[in-house]
């Protein structure tokens, strides 16, 4: 016990230094933590804390995904419902079946890895983005877009994995009523038990005027909503968002200042989750930099590396700029400046490898699949994370 707690102060440590660095010389913080975390692994440095599926989902994508619903307007949300919800529903299924479709086609990979692959790697990772906006300093109604689909595809994306997954294990046979049933019980189950908890929390809230307190409320329902959720085998993405979203609204952004928390509690609870996210997003990047650079690539992942990434690449592009044509002219257009950034600024992160490091080992060609997520997760991070302040200084939206 005494060396965990350790190994987790010094992985903090690390990232703190880091963080100082990152803001003295201009650079991107994420990007910085992966490349910190790579040079620790190659020179065999032992952070201790492996990265893995368990650590992902249930310490680090409780507290980022509740903080960034916590912050989202439902105003605002609102306003722009039509394009959020078709980039981030209708976008996710055809970026998925671009990439499957081409794996397939490129690299001979069976259909069943290859939607495996395309589900796990469709969405835009909110853990990734978010972190990124934020570094960037990004306000406005781009923000808003990026943060809200982000938040969406994401428990999307997850979703379509359970379902891609049941049919690759299912030897491939096709998706019965049964499954679609399922689906619709793992989305609207999420949704339930988000709404349930943040009623629990808020009902129990209003009992108290103490800023501490409420503050524990608000973690015992980011993270109660996620373990609940997955112990009743639904979304524990859509759980937690829902969660935030909800007492956000409710609370910290509630106009008129009158809801369930003191008005100590509502700077108190804001601050306090920003800290939460800045910690786990620390913790993330560093795990992910070591993980990339201790994969073993072979000739054969690296052959396919490339292919994946013009993908990934591709069907972000056919996602953002066709789906966006749908909104010219109307109060949710678009502009193409946004829409550069949207297909630029669509990371891929730590969701992608949690979901890739759950893959089961019967899965045909399953460690070539988490070789080349690491690999696309790499790129996305330290390439379009670089190259991110340049394009938003060059459209002049920095």
């Amino acid at each position: 016990m005494d060396n965990s707690v350790e190994q987790i102060i010094g992985v903090l440590a690390v990232a703190m230094i880091v963080a100082i660095a990152a803001r003295r010389f201009e650079l991107p913080y994420t990007v910085g933590l992966v490349a910190t975390g790579a040079v620790l692994a190659l020179s065999k440095a032992n952070l201790g804390v492996p990265l893995t599926h368990d650590l992902i989902f249930h310490l680090i994508l409780p507290p980022l995904l509740f903080q960034a619903a916590l912050t989202l307007s439902g105003r605002d949300l609102l306003r722009d419902a039509p394009p959020i919800f078709v980039l981030s529903c209708l976008g996710t299924v055809i970026a998925m079946g671009v990439v499957a479709c081409g794996m397939a086609l490129a690299l001979h990979w069976p259909a069943p890895t290859a939607l495996v692959f395309g589900a796990l790697i469709a969405a835009t990772d909110p853990v990734s983005v978010i972190a990124m906006f934020k570094d960037q300093g990004l306000k406005g109604r781009l923000r808003v877009l990026v943060e809200s689909e982000s938040l969406f595809n994401d428990g999307v994306a997850a979703v379509l994995f359970v379902v891609a997954l049941a049919w690759a294990q299912g030897d491939g046979e096709p998706v019965s009523l049964s499954t679609v049933g399922a689906l619709a019980r793992i989305v609207l189950g999420g949704v339930a038990v988000g709404v349930v908890c943040a009623g629990a929390a808020m009902l129990v809230a209003w009992r108290t005027s103490e800023h501490m307190i409420e503050a524990a409320l608000t973690t015992v329902a980011a993270f109660g909503s996620f373990f609940l959720a997955e112990q009743l085998h639904v979304s524990g993405v859509l759980a937690t968002v829902g969660t935030g979203f909800l007492i956000g609204n409710f609370g910290p952004r509630r106009a008129d200042r009158k809801g369930f928390l003191s008005s100590r509690g509502r700077a108190f609870i804001l601050l306090f989750w920003e800290f939460a996210a800045f910690l786990a997003d620390s913790v993330v990047f560093l795990l992910m930099g070591a993980a990339i650079a201790s994969t073993a690539f072979e000739s054969r992942e690296l052959a396919a590396l490339p292919i994946a990434v013009i993908l990934v690449l591709v069907a972000r592009g056919l996602t953002v700029y066709p789906l966006s044509l749908m909104f010219c002219g109307s109060n949710w257009a678009i502009s193409l400046r946004e829409q550069h950034v949207l297909w630029w600024g669509g990371l891929r992160g730590a969701l992608a490898l949690a979901l890739a490091l759950s893959l089961p080992a019967s899965l045909p060609l399953r460690e070539e699949v988490v070789v080349v997520t690491f690999g696309v997760v790499a790129f996305s991070v330290v390439v379009q994370g670089l190259t991110m302040p340049i394009l938003l200084k060059r459209l002049g939206l920095r």
